[in-house]
């Protein structure tokens, strides 16, 4: 196969592709590398924006900031620790998120909570909303609103920063067929955000309203089978120690190697 001299007419599709793709590059994966992602959903009363605090706390003792929803909730916590705040008011929209998680990362934020991701999508100015006052065919209506949506989470996957959601609950139901009539059943609780939002996180804990936590979805496998338990610094420390793991294993190699290579006298061993 040869690369053959082009003409002085238009650029070849395959000048694109080795243009477009010449900023790629194969790198060892390294755990050290990731950013934790958690969402923490729950009923009202239930403990959202404490457990996320705690894990805050854990992952990092400074650079901390909330991006509250909640009318202020998030600075009746202060006594718990050193953080910072932003106010976030109506209109819920997907940019004004945006904006909020910018400035949080500018300012050198480590640890970045969300709280709560539910009103960018059933709160006042967010996505249910704006897709309501879009005139025409509903069904259709939705590919003008999702890719603000989308831009959303993947400023949060991308932000460089670890970052915890809360997300609120509702009641979910199922209908079935019971004796010849259709009759709904509760099937226990659903985060109020877009169908499937657990896909984005590295872990979803669960909190229930006795304020103790089970995991819904844990990459780490630090959770999984865990009787449900309540979330603690200690638990946000050992998500850091998960993300660290490929630093102690370097430290450690180099320990074993310097002891291998030296006597206690200082002399070599080769």
């Amino acid at each position: 196969m040869m690369l053959q001299p082009m003409s002085t007419g238009a650029l070849s599709p395959l000048f694109y592709s080795l243009k477009l793709y010449t900023d790629m590059q194969l790198e060892p994966a390294k755990r050290s590398n990731v950013h934790m992602r958690v969402a923490v959903h729950g009923p009202s009363g239930a403990g959202k924006s404490y457990s996320a605090l705690q894990l805050a706390f854990g992952l990092s003792k400074e650079h901390i900031a909330i991006i509250d929803t909640e009318a202020g909730s998030a600075s009746l916590y202060s006594h718990l620790g050193k953080y910072s705040v932003i106010n976030l008011e109506a209109p819920y929209s997907p940019e004004r998120y945006m904006e909020a998680i910018q400035l949080c990362k500018e300012a050198g934020v480590e640890v970045l909570i969300i709280d709560s991701l539910s009103h960018e999508w059933d709160g006042p100015g967010g996505i249910l909303e704006i897709h309501s006052r879009i005139p025409g065919n509903s069904f259709a209506n939705w590919s003008k609103v999702m890719p603000r949506h989308n831009k959303l989470l993947q400023t949060i996957l991308n932000c460089g920063m670890h970052v915890i959601v809360t997300l609120r609950t509702k009641q979910d139901y199922i209908i079935h067929d019971k004796s010849g009539r259709m009759v709904p059943e509760k099937v226990g609780l659903k985060p109020i955000q877009k169908d499937g939002i657990d896909y984005e996180f590295t872990v979803a804990f669960e909190v229930g309203i006795d304020h103790r936590a089970k995991a819904s979805k844990d990459r780490t496998g630090l959770f999984v089978d865990l009787d449900p338990f309540t979330i603690t610094e200690g638990t946000g420390a050992q998500l850091r120690s998960w993300c660290e793991v490929d630093k102690l294993t370097q430290r450690m190699d180099i320990n074993q190697s310097f002891t291998q290579n030296y006597s206690p006298n200082g002399t070599t061993n080769r």
